[in-house]
C-alpha cells in the first residue's frame, strides 16, 4: 500500500475537519502513546472530581463545559481570600 506524504501542517487541518469527539479520541490516544502513565492518572482524576462534584450536589456528567470551569475554579480558590482592587 503506497504510503501517503502530508506536511504537518497538512495533517492538522485535516484533524481540525474532524468532530470534536473524535479529536478527543485522537488527542488522548496520541497522549497515551506518549506518556503511558497519562490515561491512568486521567482516569484518575476523573474518578475524583466526580467524587468532589458529588458531595457537593453536583453531577459532573451533567454539567456544561463552562459549567465544569467555574465548578473547579470556586473549589480551586475556595480556601483563599478574595482580592479586592
Amino acid at each position: 500500500m503506497p504510503t501517503l506524504q502530508l506536511t504537518d501542517q497538512q495533517v492538522i487541518e485535516l484533524v481540525k475537519q474532524l468532530p470534536q469527539e473524535r479529536q478527543a479520541s485522537l488527542v488522548r490516544a496520541l497522549l497515551a502513546q506518549r506518556w503511558p502513565e497519562w490515561d491512568a492518572l486521567t482516569r484518575v482524576g476523573e474518578e475524583r472530581i466526580r467524587a468532589v462534584a458529588a458531595k457537593r450536589g453536583r453531577d459532573w456528567d451533567a454539567m456544561s463545559d463552562d459549567d465544569r470551569l467555574s465548578f473547579v475554579d470556586d473549589v480551586v480558590h475556595e480556601d483563599r481570600p478574595c482580592m479586592k482592587s
